[in-house]
């Protein structure tokens, strides 16, 4: 039995090792969504049972960090289901083999050749910045993190009058889950209920905003104490300054804009304000106001914030600053008549731009076939399903309220949705369209095209 066991093991390896990287993070993924749903529809792990097609549509919310659920997770799964959704979040939140390679690295100290492609194809890097040095912040710093969130989560809670053992399970699931961006929550409104309460606010922002503004930042930021004649990428210098641009235009609109947080929220209207701005831009997928009660204007705010997310390498999902960068330079340096991209003076090469506007263009691509797809099946308000579209794709998890109303199509485009998003809309197409010749290996006739 052991050596038949062994046997399929190093077939399964020597398959993985046949298989694109793309191929091997669209198939890791979809493992851990396949586990979590068998694991999900087991009894023991439920308080009430469910449809099949739910808990799947949970296992997928939960790897690809959305949030958006159908079934209520505190009445629907007991403390182990919980339990299990909560790990599912830490995987997808981290990265396929993250924490494998970062246990690897503890003993071993090297990193195999197969590895390092995978985690490249998974973190986009720049040249600054090694893979070791990378993991290593990844673990410690999520660790750090969540445990921090926790004891802070739980002051609160305590503060709240919440009983002890139900406060300490709250502050390490909603750690968590604020960290990884997921959105899930074991209240039934979300943080509805905290929307006047700062500190818990505060709690969120910080942890979401850490983990979306990517482990990019955090690696050069700690590299950049560690040592001061180490200099920031450039990278993070535009994540950051984008990142507090598009948080500050988030936070004035809602503000000044959206008549249900002035009116309902007149006390706290600031607080509402940037922390609806600060959950669609890190894509944390939490609310503190009913996002079914903003008006149209404020609803494509919103929808443009979780198209565009935070950071590559983090939490977040969106086409990210970096690509709305990149896509905003071809444009301006188009403008005025030059044939070299540059942003902030320094040249982008051209292999960046090229991955930029290809993601810019699939992404968009995706959220109108998706917008299609379920208004062709299920009879919502078309900026409803838009802003659930975006809102899967983009992995941030906040809903006008059609979430459990959609049929089982509209289910079925939405956990696709969630899943291309945790992966990339690029990866996603490499890993269905990966073809074994190369396009400089075959010979191509070149052509010219008016545009």
């Amino acid at each position: 039995m052991k050596t038949a066991f062994q046997e399929l093991a190093k077939k399964y390896a020597l398959l993985k090792r046949g298989w694109t990287p793309q191929q091997n993070l669209f198939y890791g993924f979809l493992t851990y969504i396949f586990l979590g749903t068998v694991l999900l529809c087991l009894p023991i792990f439920q308080k009430e049972s469910a449809p099949i097609l739910d808990h799947f549509f949970i296992a997928t919310s939960a790897v690809s960090t959305t949030g958006l659920v159908t079934i209520s997770i505190f009445d629907t799964y007991n403390f182990f289901g919980q339990f299990i959704i909560m790990i599912l979040i830490q995987l997808g939140g981290i990265g396929y083999l993250t924490f494998t390679t970062f246990m690897i690295l503890s003993t071993t100290r090297k990193l195999t050749s197969w590895h390092k492609k995978i985690l490249s194809t998974e973190f986009t890097l720049p040249n600054t910045i090694k893979i070791t040095d990378f993991l290593r912040s990844v673990i410690l710093f999520t660790l750090f993190m969540e445990l921090i969130g926790a004891i802070l989560f739980f002051i609160a809670f305590k503060t709240e009058g919440m009983p002890t053992l139900e406060g300490v399970w709250s502050s390490v699931f909603h750690s968590v889950s604020s960290f990884c961006t997921a959105g899930f929550s074991l209240f039934n409104n979300s943080f509805m209920d905290y929307v006047d309460d700062h500190f818990i606010n505060f709690i969120i922002s910080m942890l979401a905003i850490c983990g979306s503004l990517g482990f990019i930042v955090i690696t050069d930021f700690g590299l950049w104490i560690k040592n001061r004649a180490h200099k920031l990428s450039f990278t993070t210098k535009i994540i950051f300054y984008g990142f507090l641009m598009l948080l500050t235009f988030g936070t004035v609109f809602f503000y000044f804009l959206e008549p249900s947080i002035a009116v309902a929220h007149e006390d706290s209207r600031f607080l509402s304000a940037f922390f609806q701005s600060m959950t669609a831009m890190t894509t944390v997928g939490f609310n503190t106001v009913d996002f079914g009660l903003f008006n149209q204007a404020m609803m494509l705010v919103c929808i443009f914030l979780m198209y565009v997310g935070a950071s590559p390498s983090g939490t977040a999902g969106g086409i990210k600053i970096t690509t709305l960068t990149a896509v905003f330079a071809i444009i301006k340096s188009r403008l005025k008549g030059s044939t070299t991209i540059t942003f902030l003076g320094r040249r982008i090469p051209y292999e960046r731009l090229y991955i930029a506007t290809s993601a810019f263009i699939f992404y968009t691509v995706i959220i109108v076939l998706g917008t299609f797809l379920i208004t062709l099946t299920n009879d919502f308000k078309f900026e409803d399903i838009l802003f659930e579209v975006a809102s899967a794709l983009g992995t941030v998890g906040v809903s006008t309220g059609i979430t459990g109303s959609l049929n089982v199509w509209g289910k079925l485009v939405v956990i696709l949705l969630m899943f291309i998003g945790r992966l990339g809309v690029l990866t996603f197409g490499l890993a269905i369209w990966s073809k074994t010749i190369r396009e400089e290996d075959r010979e191509v006739l070149q052509a010219d095209i008016a545009v």
